[in-house]
């Protein structure tokens, strides 16, 4: 079957958010009377969420008692200010614009819930086929369920579906849905394991980089 749609997870992949987030993330250090982290310490964290924030910034684990009631207010702050430095990577909206003239679709998937996703997406004008966040199905990645979501809302086969993301989940996500995976390198990552060692079926440096890796899989069918 040929590739006919390209998904994209969001934050660290179509979109630099990581320093709206780190905002967010150290305000709460600073509501705690403590010095502000580097930018750099919470950057590579920034696409596991209030997850991966609150644990660096705080050292608070999900199952730490104090973790709710500081996820809700890191998420009310960075509500108010999600959209002040982000913005798309460069070289995105060119990336698009080969999809669509290949006459393929594309659309995002990602663990952002849908009331702080949405407005961000919009106002950034991407205009995807379909969006499917985090309290869109019942699980989030890296379970499989809100791709192949996606791909029933566009119409599609999984393996006619490519996914694209910066975090090990996302190749989790795309391989459990029998989809073919792009790492994108460009995007934060994580902490541990190298994206070399993530076995996406490619890995791209920059969203050019997604194109020749698109031009790539298509050959193989």
């Amino acid at each position: 079957m040929s590739i006919t749609a390209i998904l994209f997870d969001f934050d660290g992949t179509l979109a630099d958010t990581a320093p709206d987030l780190a905002g967010a993330a150290n305000l709460q250090r600073t509501k705690r009377n403590l010095p502000a982290l580097a930018y750099e310490q919470l950057r590579p964290v920034a696409s596991q969420g209030a997850r991966g924030l609150l644990r660096v910034a705080l050292g608070l684990a999900t199952d730490d008692p104090a973790y709710p009631e500081a996820r809700d207010a890191f998420l009310q702050d960075y509500a108010a200010t999600k959209d002040q430095q982000s913005r798309l990577f460069p070289g995105v909206l060119e990336l698009l614009a080969q999809i669509e003239s290949a006459g393929m679709q594309w659309g995002i998937v990602t663990n952002k819930v849908a009331w702080l996703a949405e407005p961000l997406i919009a106002s950034l004008e991407l205009n995807a086929g379909v969006v499917v966040c985090g309290d869109t199905t019942p699980h989030a990645k890296p379970h499989p369920e809100p791709l192949l979501h996606a791909a029933r809302m566009l119409d599609k086969a999984p393996d006619a579906c490519i996914y694209v993301g910066d975090d090990l989940r996302d190749v989790l996500a795309g391989k459990a849905a029998g989809m073919p995976t792009v790492a994108a390198a460009w995007g934060y990552c994580g902490e541990d394991q190298p994206v070399t060692e993530w076995a996406a079926d490619r890995i791209a440096d920059d969203p050019q980089g997604v194109w020749a890796a698109i031009q790539s899989l298509v050959a193989e069918r």
